[in-house]
């Protein structure tokens, strides 16, 4: 069977990891009872999520000069992802530095780095990969002129975008004509619409009502209790998640973005996609770590097939 790949256009970070018994107060220092380096990246974790299952991926994006940039490449290559068009800035790569204590709560400091740099012109450099597509994926750790940008070729070329918007921000009112699937969380999908921002308690069926008049679908993503397909032409499913015990719900977003997509190219329709996609999902979330706990296809199958759903 002649699959047309899935391109990813996101960013490519490095996530250094120190685990602490609490929190450092300014000027404070703390000492770390563990440290670890992980590879990751929204764009990086859908494009691995993809690869892992796999279909074939391609991955637009930019990691720097330094040995995180090289660590980064090898590691995209070894999970499967063609990152031949994955180019090399000058500078650092990006990273995020990430506190956490035995709570789960974290602090956070993102260095875009050569995420930033991700331009229009790398879309258009690459606009065979983007043109020979089934569907093209993309967040907002990259700059929001280049997501606008890539929509707007992909409606010129007729291949659908889906768009992770995360993290949340404010969307351009003429780029959600150009999506074919908007993939919020329950957070994110309030800053998708302007009346909705601005409301006290935005009801999610109206948001999405409002989503529907410009964009062609919106799954949306609600963690342990599942996710919503809602289609223009009247789908309104609910489709539950798997009872499973959680060890690490890092990336479980992206590698149901990833399985998502796949469901898609395999021609399920959109509901049977999204039961496939909460599978995967599931199975990452009993794993620790962002890229090494997406499943193969076997295991999310299994999932799907064996797997308890939550009521």
């Amino acid at each position: 069977m002649n699959q047309k790949p899935i391109v990813v256009v996101g960013s490519i970070n490095i996530d250094l990891v120190a685990r602490a018994d609490r929190i450092p107060l300014v000027g404070e220092t703390v000492h770390s009872s563990d440290f670890q380096m992980h590879p990751g990246g929204k764009g990086a974790n859908q494009a691995v999520a993809v690869a892992k299952l796999g279909y074939p991926v391609r991955l637009i994006g930019r990691v720097g000069s330094d040995s995180f940039g090289e660590q980064l490449h090898a590691q995209l290559v070894r999970s499967g992802v063609d990152a031949r068009r994955v180019a090399v800035s000058k500078g650092p790569s990006g990273v995020a530095v990430i506190a956490v204590a035995p709570t789960g709560e974290n602090a956070i400091v993102v260095t875009p780095g050569a995420n930033a740099l991700v331009s229009p012109k790398d879309v258009d450099e690459n606009m065979d990969a983007i043109r020979d597509a089934g569907i093209v994926l993309s967040q907002l750790e990259i700059p929001v002129d280049t997501v606008q940008h890539l929509a707007e070729v992909c409606a010129r070329l007729n291949v659908p975008l889906m768009l992770d918007p995360s993290p949340a921000r404010p969307l351009r009112e003429d780029l959600l004509p150009r999506v074919a699937w908007l993939t919020p969380n329950e957070t994110e999908i309030a800053c998708c619409v302007p009346e909705a921002r601005n409301a006290n308690q935005p009801d999610a069926p109206e948001i999405i009502d409002a989503l529907l008049e410009q964009c062609e679908g919106v799954m949306l993503k609600m963690g342990s209790l599942g996710a919503l397909v809602a289609t223009r032409d009247g789908t309104r499913h609910r489709v539950n998640a798997f009872r499973v015990t959680a060890i690490d719900t890092t990336a479980a977003g992206d590698s149901f973005n990833g399985a998502f997509a796949v469901g898609l190219m395999q021609e399920k329709s959109p509901v049977e996609a999204a039961q496939f996609a909460a599978a995967a999902a599931a199975v990452s979330v009993t794993r620790a770590g962002a890229q090494p706990s997406m499943p193969t296809m076997d295991e999310a199958n299994l999932m799907l097939s064996c797997g308890s759903v939550a009521g």
